[in-house]
This record gives structure tokens, C-alpha cells and sequence, in this order.
């Protein structure tokens, strides 16, 4: 096991924050990327990725970055879901770099659903 740095426990505390932050209300949105066996061998990685470097040229700290195993529908990964704070999810499917892009921009950034990738609207949870 490679030994941990002081920038790496830095970006682990900055990680933790934004979680924290989430938990505690003080985040406006939550992006899952679902990464369940499907997912990722559909590409999920990628979309991950993909996130990761949108999020930092953009400098985004209220919102929080995460995984999930899969969302149950695996033909249709690679999957996220956006959750802004107040709104309803949305899960999105079938993504690639591209349909990231544009879903970072207008829904996760500009709080515009991207209609044309969202697999739906709500919660699989029951209240």
C-alpha cells in the first residue's frame, strides 16, 4: 500500500466535508453515479471522471459528488441521479461524456432538467 501524502489526506478532510455538509443541509445538490458491476462495466468510471473534472474547473463546493451500487435497471446504465436541494430527483440513464457535459451545465449547475436524458422523476423510497 502506497504511503498517504499530506495532499491526500487534505483532499480526503475536503471530501468529508462536503458529505458533512450535505448530511447537515448545508449542500444544494447531491449527484450520484450509480457504479454497481453494470454500471461500470457500461462506463460509469468514465462518467465518474467525467464529473470529477467538471466539478473542479468549475471549483463547485456545494455540491456533493457520490457512488451508489446499481439503480436496478441495468440495461440502461451507465446511470446518476441529480438531487437538488428542495426539488424532486431525477435519474438520468444511458450517459457518456457528452450527456454528462450537458447534464452538469443545465440541471446540475443551472437547475434545468435535461428532458432528453432523464430516464424520471422521484424517489425510489418509501415514505
Amino acid at each position: 500500500m502506497p504511503k498517504i501524502k499530506p495532499e491526500d489526506l487534505n483532499k480526503i478532510a475536503e471530501r468529508m466535508r462536503r458529505q458533512t455538509l450535505l448530511r447537515e443541509g448545508a449542500g444544494r445538490a447531491k449527484v450520484t453515479v450509480h457504479m454497481g458491476t453494470c454500471g461500470i462495466s457500461a462506463g460509469a468510471r468514465k462518467i465518474m471522471s467525467t464529473l470529477l473534472t467538471l466539478f473542479e474547473e468549475q471549483n463547485v463546493e456545494d455540491v456533493i459528488l457520490t457512488t451508489s451500487g446499481c439503480a436496478g435497471l441495468c440495461s440502461r446504465e451507465p446511470m446518476m441521479t441529480v438531487e437538488i436541494k428542495d426539488h424532486t430527483p431525477v435519474k438520468y440513464a444511458d450517459l457518456d461524456e457528452d450527456k454528462t457535459r450537458k447534464i452538469f451545465h443545465d440541471h446540475i449547475i443551472g437547475g434545468k432538467i435535461v428532458t432528453d436524458y432523464a430516464l424520471g422523476k422521484g424517489s425510489e423510497r418509501i415514505s
